[in-house]
């Protein structure tokens, strides 16, 4: 256990490294969707067809760019962005289910009964629906909200519609896209300004938040894994010792 949690303190460290694009592996390129899009830099960022991914930051050494399943190879600006964006929204949910699952097996504050012991946080679903019979039809409607909200700010509406001077449409047989003015999980939902203004400091962060969003994800599959493998709490031998 001791091990586990000193590999994921190591890999959370290498998040805070600066990002880079060195010994990137150069794919075909396709044509925009949308012509040209983008031409103008979206939080600093141009589109690089020589360039992994494009030039969107989130590669670091000593595998800058890190592809065995050739996700990335052969696929068009528009298409990377979607990838980019899949990745990043799932990262963020993931980030929070990790605090979740370990703050929730510490702090039953969902529960009638604070101080009861249910055992591993996967078991807990059962007791929020019968101590908040409501709980997972208002999460619902939360998440559908959040996700309408990112719909709104960064999705071409499946009919023609006007931004700018731009007209733009969903691709023949598309039944989704990203618009050319939206940079992938910037959503402009920023209440702590944490946003930087220049370009290499929001390089940086990005890359910061993919690395420890990559690491979330994992962590959550081992999470499962664990708690359905031997029904122990996450964290069991450093609660046995009182941290």
């Amino acid at each position: 256990m001791y091990k586990l949690v000193l590999a994921l303190a190591l890999s959370s460290a290498a998040a805070f490294t600066p990002s880079s694009q060195r010994g990137a592996r150069v794919a075909p390129a396709k044509a925009s969707t949308f012509g040209n899009a983008p031409n103008d830099p979206l939080n600093g960022w141009v589109a690089d067809s020589s360039a992994f991914a494009y030039g969107l930051p989130g590669s670091l050494d000593p595998v800058p760019a890190f592809d065995p399943f050739d996700f990335v190879s052969g696929k068009s600006v528009d298409e990377i962005k979607m990838l980019r964006e899949a990745e990043v929204t799932h990262g963020r949910v993931a980030m929070l289910a990790t605090v979740g699952f370990i703050a929730q097996e510490r702090a039953h504050f969902l529960f009638v009964e604070p101080d009861k012991d249910i055992g591993p946080a996967i078991r807990h679903l059962d007791e929020v629906r019968a101590v908040n019979p409501a709980f997972f039809e208002l999460l619902t409607f939360t998440i559908g909200c959040c996700e309408l909200y990112r719909a709104l700010n960064g999705w071409i509406a499946p009919t023609s519609t006007e931004a700018g001077k731009v007209t733009l449409e969903l691709p023949d047989g598309a039944l989704r896209a990203l618009r050319p003015d939206y940079y992938p999980g910037d959503v402009g939902f920023d209440p702590l300004n944490l946003k930087p203004t220049g370009a290499e400091e929001f390089a940086e962060m990005a890359t910061k938040e993919l690395q420890h969003g990559r690491l979330a994800m994992l962590a959550v599959a081992g999470f499962f894994a664990q708690e359905l493998t031997d029904g122990q709490l996450i964290l069991a031998d450093i609660y046995k010792i009182g941290i």
